[in-house]
């Protein structure tokens, strides 16, 4: 199987790790010979923002008033992985990036590096269905309904535009699945779309 880059994104609480999960179980039982290669940026942050420098401390502060995380953070994080660990022969999977038109621009430029069409996963979910979703699941960042509510805020002025971007990009192989079904349903009509 030739290797591939999957990004999944979607409103927050929409099943992108879930289903980023099942794909990289497949891909590891169907092609076992080819390392996969995880990105998720909000583990990075979550990890990023317990450290002791100076940004990891300015990091925390920003987390602590619920507003968003730089650009330029997001991006140091996936632009370390692929050049310190992507050594070309691997299906990379991502969730959680690009957040913005100016990541997402700046993502495509790096597979274009690479000589790579990322299959973009678009798993849409209504935000009343979220919210609901992400009240249900409550982790640690889903318990106050202001907090949720400036994630969702965020999806829709800052990571919408990185979906319409990736929708009629040329260089982007575009998928969008309803993610307001079982996981099961969700998963079996992506492999039909991906041919896997």
């Amino acid at each position: 199987m030739q290797p591939h880059i999957f990004i999944f994104m979607g409103r927050s609480g929409c099943g992108k790790g879930t289903q980023a999960d099942l794909l990289m179980k497949l891909l590891r039982e169907k092609d076992p010979n080819t390392p996969v290669l995880y990105l998720e940026t909000g583990a990075k942050f979550r990890e990023f923002i317990k450290g002791g420098s100076y940004s990891s401390k300015r990091s925390a502060e920003v987390y602590a008033t619920g507003a968003r995380q730089p650009d330029f953070l997001a991006i140091h994080f996936w632009a370390d992985f692929l050049i310190d660990s992507f050594e070309g022969h691997e299906h990379i999977v991502a969730d959680g990036t690009p957040r913005s038109l100016p990541e997402a621009q700046l993502l495509i430029q790096a597979f274009n590096f690479y000589n790579r069409i990322p299959h973009i996963i678009y798993l849409d979910v209504s935000r009343d269905w979220a919210v609901d979703r992400l009240t249900a699941r409550g982790r640690i960042d889903d318990v106050k309904p202001e907090e949720i509510a400036k994630r969702l805020d965020w999806f829709d002025t800052d990571v919408a535009p990185a979906v319409d971007f990736f929708r009629t990009h040329p260089q982007a192989k575009f998928y969008e699945l309803s993610g307001e079904r079982t996981v099961e349903e969700i998963h079996v009509d992506l492999m039909e779309k991906l041919g896997l």
